[in-house]
């Protein structure tokens, strides 16, 4: 018995390091496989975010044509270095609509005085009720939405430019 307890500490180093090196080849799985993809968008209806722009409802977003919903807050730094490729999309003749979290309208007016506004419409989710219900881990996050109002894609993090391509694709891929 004391030879197993000699040996015992040596063998649960080994178990330990053996875990830890499994854990360091085993390949990483950095996609978020959203449930809500495919289902339809939550109802809402969001006051004006924006002082040019007008509120958002769920019910807008039904209308037909897929469209991108992008989370975003005036306060977040990856919003703004996601602005350029949202202006891309929206050149590109992409529709986005917006819901702004946690934020004041005239923070929201100074972001899109800096950054440019290629919003249609900017609901603004005071308490990030809308952001919940979307399944939104945080900001920024962009949602295909297509023509009958269902999540046919989730974007998360800031959209840079080699992922232009890939969004206008889920687009078409949306119709």
């Amino acid at each position: 018995m004391k030879k197993i307890l000699i040996w015992l500490p040596l063998l649960l180093f080994l178990a330990f390091i053996a875990l830890f090196a499994s854990g360091l080849f085993k390949p990483d799985d950095r996609i978020i496989h959203s449930r809500l993809v495919g289902q339809a968008l939550p109802v809402f209806d969001l006051p004006a975010a924006a002082s040019d722009r007008p509120g958002l409802a769920s019910a807008q977003m039904a209308r037909g044509k897929p469209r991108l919903l992008n989370i975003f807050a005036s306060w977040c730094v990856p919003c703004a270095a996601e602005a350029p490729q949202l202006m891309v999309l929206k050149q590109a003749g992409v529709e986005i609509d917006a819901i702004a979290i946690r934020d004041a309208r005239a923070d929201v007016d100074g972001f899109l005085a800096r950054n440019g506004n290629p919003f249609a419409r900017i609901g603004l989710d005071a308490r990030s009720a809308v952001q919940i219900a979307l399944g939104s881990s945080g900001v920024p996050e962009t949602f295909v939405i297509d023509g009958a109002g269902r999540i046919a894609y989730q974007h998360i993090g800031e959209i840079r430019a080699d992922d232009v391509p890939m969004i206008l694709e889920k687009l078409r891929d949306a119709q």
